[in-house]
């Protein structure tokens, strides 16, 4: 990216607060004519001491008016800092939030291709860093570039050579950093890369902690996380090793004034061009530059962070998004088809799904069956929209998907995964996600029909126990039920339920299936299952393989016309037999 364009994405950014941001501007710009009324108070003070009549009143009176300018830069500086600084971070929040946003709206496999230290690392670093140009350089750096052109101009009215001896310093420090920006693209790309690299470990270590305890890989998997921090490390030592003389050497000579004004000021003054007042003044304004010269060699690499944040920004930013309907749909039935439906996650693996047909009749119950891998997931991932279809078409009601808008077609759909991921808030108000504007009444009703009440009511705080809290004391199937809960507080007319009831305990599995009866009465249900004992009743059994249906019929049809089918529901059996007498030995042992 261009530093032009990265200046105008900026300013693009900062439209918003566009007041704000020229406020803060023109108080920097106040700020910079304050800071050089001291230079001409001083420069009269000298004068009246080389003249001779340094009278008490007129010092005073010089070192008020310096006074007055040094409060007038102070205090202008400080509102241009307190502005940009508000203005920052109100832009970084809609940021955030515009990226946040774009990820909901696009495709789910679009979002994956992100691992979470990725995500983590543009949405909160890369974005922190766009707060250095919103509240530091925008004002701060325009006004360390009006206060050596300000003095230049300054120093021109004294004598021209002196001002143009004050810059004698600037193209040989610039020599110096243009040497070291030679291969500083490719070293910052790389060091953003191991960023990336070490933030992805660290986010896999700590999420994947107790599958390591679970499997002995501590070493194993502390050895990765240690080889990409010091990774990390020896990159970032190499990469300073290489440029810090280089730094040292420009960030020496950049503010040098002096190198120039000395020697051209004392042959001046030999040649009688210059007073000893106007040598000493152009000495004192010289001086006054080193501060946003220096600021300028920091801005250097600030300016690269600025350019990847803003990078990544926009990659987030601009992330494809499914097309949204403009106006309602209306649906008056809820029934579900799948006609010809094709999908592939990506080009080059080819579809996933080949021609798909199922009708989901209204109020009926339909299981997707089928090998790991068939594509069960998927088709119902499809129903809710995640992605869209490559071809053929889904419908609600007669209606394709693609013509409700997304909120009202998340309105019409619970979908619940063997995911069962807990906000960190209250077990209540995990619940009430289901349906926002819930009484707690209709929370608690929800619950009794999850089975929830008997394993909160263990809880200290009940219903107000933190997730975060509750979630090591909770069992797979107890999370489960939190999450099945809120799926009957939202009420939708279609059910979908992906291995929903994969960790429920064998104890509460029949209770848990009454509640899901009572949950699909009058509904389109869609349950997709390896236990297939859980869906034997189901109105309809669609067995898919290899992305195809291989067959369709009720558990009793498909036991006697397809092979494949009888063969997974006797490997089912026998494992329900194999962990009935698993559990029989372990009774027998503990009597």
């Amino acid at each position: 990216m261009k530093s032009s364009g990265t200046f105008r994405t900026i300013l693009e950014f900062s439209k918003e607060c566009k007041s704000s941001m020229l406020l803060s501007v023109l108080c920097a710009i106040l700020s910079v004519a304050g800071g050089l009324v001291p230079f001409w108070g001083v420069y009269q003070i000298i004068l009246l001491f080389f003249e001779g009549t340094p009278a008490i009143e007129d010092i005073l009176l010089w070192s008020g008016i310096c006074l007055t300018g040094y409060l007038v830069k102070v205090v202008f500086y400080g509102l241009s800092t307190v502005l940009s600084h508000m203005s920052a971070y109100r832009i970084l929040e809609s940021l955030r939030l515009a990226m946040t946003k774009r990820l909901i709206e696009a495709p789910l496999g679009v979002v994956q291709r992100y691992t979470a230290g990725k995500l983590k690392n543009m949405i909160v670093d890369r974005v922190e860093t766009l707060e250095l140009p919103l509240a530091h350089m925008i004002p701060e750096g325009i006004s360390n570039l009006l206060l050596p052109a300000a003095v230049f101009v300054y120093m021109i009215a004294i004598d021209w050579r002196m001002a143009a001896a004050a810059l004698l310093c600037v193209p040989l420090g610039a020599m110096v950093y243009a040497i070291m920006m030679k291969s500083y693209n490719k070293q910052y790309a790389a060091y953003m890369e191991a960023s990336n690299h070490v933030n992805s470990v660290i986010v896999e270590y700590v999420e994947g902690i107790e599958v390591i305890k679970a499997f002995g890989q501590s070493a194993g998997s502390y050895a990765k996380y240690t080889g990409a921090v010091n990774a990390f490390k020896e990159l970032t030592l190499a990469w300073f090793h290489a440029t810090w003389k280089h730094m040292n050497l420009g960030g020496a000579i950049l503010p040098s004034t002096l190198l120039g004004i000395l020697p051209v000021g004392m042959l001046l003054y030999i040649d009688g061009s210059l007073s000893p007042a106007e040598f000493t003044q152009c000495m004192i304004l010289s001086l006054s530059i080193i501060a946003p010269m220096t600021w300028f060699t920091i801005a250097v690499n600030d300016w690269k962070s600025i350019e990847y944040a803003i990078r990544e920004a926009n990659e987030l930013l601009h992330l494809p998004v499914l097309p949204d309907a403009a106006a309602p749909a209306t649906i008056s039935s809820y029934g579900v088809e799948l006609q010809d439906v094709h999908f592939q996650y990506n080009e080059k693996d080819g579809d996933v799904l080949h021609g798909i047909n199922v009708d989901l009749p209204e109020g009926s119950f339909t299981a997707l069956v089928g090998p790991s891998g068939s594509g069960k997931s998927t088709a119902a991932r499809l129903i809710a929209r995640f992605w869209d279809i490559n071809g053929g078409s889904i419908r609600i009601g007669g209606i394709d998907i693609r013509q409700i808008p997304l909120a009202q077609l998340s309105s019409l759909i619970s979908f619940v995964t063997q995911d069962n991921f807990l906000f960190h808030c209250s077990l209540m108000e995990n619940i009430r996600v289901g349906k926002p504007t819930a009484s707690d009444e209709e929370v608690y009703a929800a619950a009794r029909a999850a089975q929830c009440e008997e394993f909160i009511s263990r809880f200290e705080h009940g219903w107000h126990t933190l997730a975060g809290e509750a979630g090591s004391k909770l069992s797979g199937g107890e999370r489960q039920r939190i999450v099945i809960a809120r799926a009957i507080l939202k009420n939708a007319p279609i059910v979908i339920l992906d291995e929903a009831t994969a960790f429920t305990d064998p104890e509460n599995e029949e209770k848990l299936q009454h509640s899901l009866a009572a949950l699909a009465k009058g509904k389109t249900m869609l349950v997709i299952a390896h236990r297939l004992s859980t869906i034997r009743h189901a109105d309809q059994i669609v067995l898919l393989e290899r992305g195809r249906v291989s067959a369709k019929g009720t558990h009793h049809q498909l036991l006697s016309s397809s092979e494949l089918y009888r063969t997974m529901w006797q490997s089912h059996i026998g494992a329900k037999a194999w962990a009935a007498n698993s559990s029989f030995k372990e009774d027998s042992l503990h009597a």
